[in-house]
């Protein structure tokens, strides 16, 4: 599949990767990649090697957390690590403001600025986690020094 075949925002994902000195392949899914489990069924890895694009208000201002999948966030934990008062679930409005993508699609880059990006420590763990790509039937491979490096990400503890 060439570039040209993706959608907009998987296509401005990929500019980033580039920019980023990141290779790799956009892989466009027959159906919705919305669930860390839909993903890796459609992938055929284990769930927690899904890298989850989650945006969450801490104190207010839009952040991205990047987590494994395999478990749940522990927002308090977050809140802890990055030195927020509170850290909520950000709504859908936010969401797409923040990032330019729907929520299902998220990927670690392609924004219209950078977030503030925390990746969950249980990711290193895998050779090879899988992100979304900008849209939700788009997903991409990556290792985890390439989501280190596409995001400028801090690594931390979220559960």
């Amino acid at each position: 599949m060439s570039i040209a075949d993706l959608p907009e925002r998987s296509r401005l994902v990929v500019r980033h990767l580039a920019d980023a000195g990141i290779e790799t392949a956009v892989r466009v899914l027959p159906d919705s990649a919305r669930t860390a489990a839909g993903a890796a069924a459609a992938i055929g890895c284990d769930v927690a090697a899904i890298a989850n694009s989650l945006v969450f208000l801490a104190d207010g201002e839009p952040i991205l957390v990047m987590t494994s999948g395999g478990h749940r966030v522990d927002l308090a934990a977050v809140a802890a690590h990055i030195g927020a008062d509170e850290v909520v679930m950000a709504p859908a409005s936010v969401v797409r403001e923040a990032t330019g993508q729907a929520i299902g699609g998220v990927a670690p880059a392609g924004h219209p600025a950078r977030l503030r990006t925390y990746i969950d420590e249980h990711l290193r763990s895998f050779d090879e986690i899988w992100a979304a790509a900008g849209h939700p039937h788009t997903v991409m491979p990556l290792t985890f020094a390439d989501l280190e490096r596409l995001t400028g990400g801090t690594v931390i503890a979220v559960v």
